[in-house]
């Protein structure tokens, strides 16, 4: 195979397909027909001498040869982009509706000043949001369901960090920590708290799935400790209205107290045993990647995040 007989639309075929990673997604984009992106990728297969992309039930998954040789294929692209459609874009005049998928808690905390943002800035601008039931958003993202996910995803960011070939991106905007919640006038709060305590008292937990076992549960299982889940919801407001009005203690991620919207009946206490840290991390589709409506709304987070002052209720002394 000659570099100089092959078609370069090709590679751009094999771009869009790699970036979809499903030839039914790949050709809407190409604005072609599902037949003639396969046939493309045929004609690539024959000129590189390699398989690049098998078939699966959910799409498709590219060989090693194929892996390899995506990164420069993307880079080239970008390049020759740039330099044939130089980039213009005015805040200002952007029309765009962007889909994002948070949990209650996570958009309670962030839309507003992101709203203030788009009223000032960019008028044009929609958000819909999209309900996030899972710890696990890459399928929204894959499906094109959404453009942007923002929350706490435990596994992804690590998984994606050495993932070959994905084409979804993340960035970490924030990582905060977990503490013990409870209403202001419960027996708790009145001294230091301590794990025999935290373990005899009843607890709510927050889960998206119902399933009453999390990280904190992990945590003290290995102190050979459990607790009492009497308790889940699938909402941080929910959590926020049930801890200020009974006896049962709950862990939040600090800077999320304010969403609950009862920080004025709330206390919170250190947990007595080790928990890792919470991390709020950006994910979006490399299909998205470059544009630039797509990456002001990025900056925008990233801004709100370097600028974040959460000023939950201060712990009692």
């Amino acid at each position: 195979m000659s570099f100089l007989t092959l078609d370069l639309n090709l590679l751009r075929v094999f771009d869009a397909v790699m970036t979809e990673q499903n030839l039914t997604r790949a050709a809407g984009h190409l604005a072609m027909t599902q037949p003639a992106v396969s046939n493309a990728i045929k004609r690539l297969r024959e000129s590189l001498g390699d398989e690049l992309l098998i078939r699966t039930a959910y799409g498709v998954k590219p060989t090693p040869r194929a892996e390899a040789m995506w990164p420069s294929v993307r880079a080239a692209l970008a390049s020759m982009e740039a330099a044939v459609m130089p980039e213009t874009f005015d805040v200002s005049k952007a029309q765009a509706t962007f889909r994002m998928a948070m949990a209650d808690a996570t958009a309670a905390y962030w839309l507003p000043s992101l709203m203030r943002s788009i009223e000032r800035e960019a008028p044009g601008v929609n958000i819909r949001m999209v309900p996030l039931t899972t710890r696990e958003p890459r399928p929204l993202l894959l499906r094109g369901d959404i453009d942007l996910a923002v929350g706490f995803f435990p596994g992804v960011a690590a998984q994606l960090s050495y993932e070959v070939g994905s084409p979804i991106r993340h960035e970490r905007l924030y990582s905060g920590e977990y503490v013990c919640v409870m209403r202001k006038t419960h027996p708790l709060a009145k001294a230091k708290l301590d794990i025999d305590a935290y373990c005899k008292a009843n607890h709510l937990l927050v889960s998206f799935s119902g399933r009453a076992h999390g990280l904190v549960d992990e945590a003290l299982a290995q102190l050979g400790r459990e607790r009492r889940i009497l308790l889940t919801v699938n909402q941080f407001f929910t959590a926020g209205r049930v801890v200020a009005n009974s006896d049962l203690v709950t862990v939040l991620p600090k800077h999320l107290m304010v969403a609950t919207g009862m920080t004025d009946a709330l206390v919170w206490r250190e947990l007595p045993f080790a928990m890792p840290a919470v991390h709020l991390d950006m994910l979006w589709h490399e299909r998205d990647g470059r544009s630039p409506a797509h990456r002001w709304l990025r900056q925008n987070l990233e801004s709100m995040a370097a600028n974040a002052q959460p000023k939950p209720e201060k712990k009692v002394a």
